[in-house]
């Protein structure tokens, strides 16, 4: 595999820097969820801060209301609340209440939060799935349709720069037309029943909790969303094999899911949290009629990028020749790593962006608003719902809604 060299019709840009200053002000952060324990709390609340456009002024971190008011002091959080109907109703009476709340309760809270949420013109960052129901997914998609309010699902993935170089790529017909999409999410820690499981302790196992199917609901929806984002296609239809291979488990720790798409495209998705050994294992392959890109979250500075006329190349973040769309994505330097915590910064970043344009009026508006919006959010819902569907009828295929 040689080294990048330069790729025809692109240019190296600067990384746009944050607007905050056009606003006066940063944008005033509310959080639900994400306690002092949570992995993803400090994700999202990190996450906000890296590009100095958000300050987290207000939070709910617990459903004990004692212990969300302790964590938010121990957090330095100015405005601790008990409950998050508490915290939108009291934040919305402030003349510097918050602008935007971000949802990262289990997920049977989701629809109740964020409708509220925009019921009192805040902007909403919300992770996924959207929604327990299709129903109720389709609900919040007419009520954000009726608002001035913005919404952001956290698919995290789509921010790495060399997927969005990937995407770049496809869309200006670097690799021809498209034939084939696979992406594998192979996760080893639930290879055996956890304490949490047997204890009862863990909501992500409880499907009246977390939704009608783990596996496809915590890391299946980010596979689907990945390969849409990047090829720029959603399929027509689905077979799906959605099951449970750890003996006495109640959730699902396994699908394969074959995919039709309308352009007579196939791709295929595995996705499992219970193959022993492994680590993470997100890796996706889109193949046309010109070449094929490859990307691994394990590796995630690299997009190999092989043609049926040339040699493969390894294209590098921060390197030359990059699109426009990948620079603009990176949070660091050529040669430092970008990881998982700066995914969610630029997700967090575009949101601000297309926020304070809002606010400020049609003219300041970012050209492109690429964040993964409600009608993704729908989409993940409606995605989750054809792999049940399909897998009750021995891997029929299902027909998907919403594409």
């Amino acid at each position: 595999m040689t080294n990048v060299t330069n790729v025809t019709k692109v240019t190296k840009v600067t990384k746009v820097t944050n607007n905050q200053t056009s606003l006066g002000r940063r944008l005033r952060l509310g959080v639900v969820g994400g306690g002092l324990r949570s992995f993803i709390g400090s994700v999202h609340r990190g996450a906000a801060l890296m590009n100095g456009q958000y300050e987290v002024t207000a939070g709910v971190f617990s459903s004990d209301p004692l212990r969300s008011l302790a964590a938010a002091e121990q957090l330095l959080v100015p405005r601790g609340y008990g409950s998050a109907a508490q915290m939108i109703r009291a934040e919305s009476l402030r003349d510097d209440g918050i602008d935007v709340i971000a949802i990262m309760t289990p997920n049977n809270s989701h629809y109740e939060i964020a409708s509220l949420a925009l019921e009192h013109n805040l902007h909403v960052m919300c992770e996924k799935p959207l929604t327990n129901s299709l129903e109720e997914a389709l609900a919040l998609e007419k009520q954000v349709q009726k608002s001035q309010q913005k919404f952001c699902v956290a698919y995290c993935y789509s921010g790495y720069p060399m997927v969005r170089q990937a995407k770049a790529m496809i869309a200006a017909g670097d690799l021809g037309e498209i034939r084939m999409v696979q992406c594998n999410y192979v996760q080893g820690h639930l290879a055996q029943l956890t304490d949490s499981e047997l204890d009862q302790s863990n909501w992500h196992m409880e499907p009246a909790i977390a939704g009608p199917d783990l596996i496809v609901g915590d890391i299946g929806t980010h596979c689907y969303h990945l390969a849409n984002f990047v090829s720029g296609m959603m399929p027509s239809e689905i077979s799906a094999d959605n099951c449970t291979l750890v003996p006495g488990r109640k959730a699902t720790d396994y699908t394969n899911i074959q995919l039709r798409y309308s352009n007579g495209a196939r791709g295929s998705l595995w996705i499992t949290q219970a193959a022993a050994g492994a680590e993470h294992g997100l890796y996706l392959r889109v193949f046309g009629s010109k070449g094929g890109i490859e990307w691994s979250q394990e590796q995630p500075n690299e997009l190999l990028y092989r043609r049926l006329d040339a040699p493969a190349q390894c294209l590098v973040k921060g390197g030359p020749g990059l699109y426009d769309m990948a620079n603009q994505a990176s949070q660091m330097a050529i040669g430092h790593p970008e990881g998982y915590r700066e995914s969610f910064a630029t997700l967090y970043a575009d949101f601000a962006e297309s926020i304070i344009g809002s606010k400020l009026g049609s003219e300041n508006k970012p050209s492109s608003e690429i964040y993964p919006k409600i009608t993704d959010g729908v989409q993940g819902v409606s995605f989750i719902q054809a792999t049940v569907d399909s897998s009750g009828k021995n891997g029929a295929w299902v027909k998907l809604n919403c594409t």
